[in-house]
């Protein structure tokens, strides 16, 4: 996957970020899914692939469980997409979990203790 897509790429992966949160809000009916956010979608240069990075809430169970719904719900997602987008072939749809957030509150807490260490008594 290009690290730097053209703007094509990017409008596309922008309509099918629109596209899952609209879908996840009100047409998934699988219990299974969960609280889930659409942080971004990164699509090849020759749009036939789609990675939608999502926040899932919950214990690494949940979120893995949430995972894998949304790779089940991927075709009638698609088939969402196909009413919306006008592209002769819709790309495939590839969930990863987006786990920045984790990683940003790893650091803080880094952080925070080396500061402590550094300042006894603070």
């Amino acid at each position: 996957m290009s690290r730097t897509p053209g703007r094509r790429p990017r409008r596309v992966g922008e309509a099918i970020r629109e596209a899952v949160a609209e879908f996840l809000t009100e047409q998934a009916r699988d219990p299974r899914i969960g609280l889930v956010t659409v942080t971004g979608v990164q699509v090849t240069a020759d749009l036939k692939r789609a990675v939608v990075h999502v926040m899932a809430h919950g214990d690494a169970e949940a979120q893995e469980r949430s995972r894998r719904a949304l790779e089940h719900a991927a075709g009638a997602m698609r088939r969402t997409l196909g009413g919306r987008l006008r592209l002769k072939t819709l790309p495939e749809l590839a969930f990863e979990l987006d786990r920045e957030l984790e990683r940003a509150a790893r650091l803080d807490r880094l952080l925070a203790s080396l500061h402590q260490g550094e300042m006894p008594g603070c």
